[in-house]
């Protein structure tokens, strides 16, 4: 990940953690997941596609950086618990990607003003 873009999201997520976390590109763990851009495990993203493409789509990061350091690292979201809740309510109203998504839209305005903060540094 860029720097500026890891500091956005530090300062966005008020977490230094959000450093740590490891994007994979290209991962065929992700593509096993037919229809899905990326997947989360703790501390990852795995990407089916390109870096690039990911970093340049700021709700897609903010969205898949929700769900690893406010879903994953406190420990409310796990596979069994995910995998029961699509079941339950399917993907699209899953409150862990509802949540994601809601987190997303409310930030990503500040984020983006950050982040050109952050490149014009």
């Amino acid at each position: 990940m860029p720097e500026p873009v890891l500091a956005a999201l530090v300062a966005v997520f008020a977490d230094p953690s959000a450093r740590r976390v490891v994007v994979i590109e290209h991962s065929g763990f992700a593509r096993l997941h037919l229809g899905m851009a990326a997947t989360t495990r703790p501390g990852r993203i795995l990407l089916a596609g390109a870096g690039d493409a990911f970093v340049a789509d700021p709700e897609f990061v903010l969205h898949e950086y929700c769900h690893v350091l406010r879903q994953w690292a406190p420990g409310r979201l796990t596979r069994r618990g995910y995998l029961l809740e699509s079941l339950r309510r399917g993907y699209t109203a899953n409150r862990f990607e509802s949540e994601a998504r809601a987190f997303a839209a409310a930030t990503v305005e500040r984020f983006c003003a950050v982040l050109a903060q952050q490149s014009r540094a």
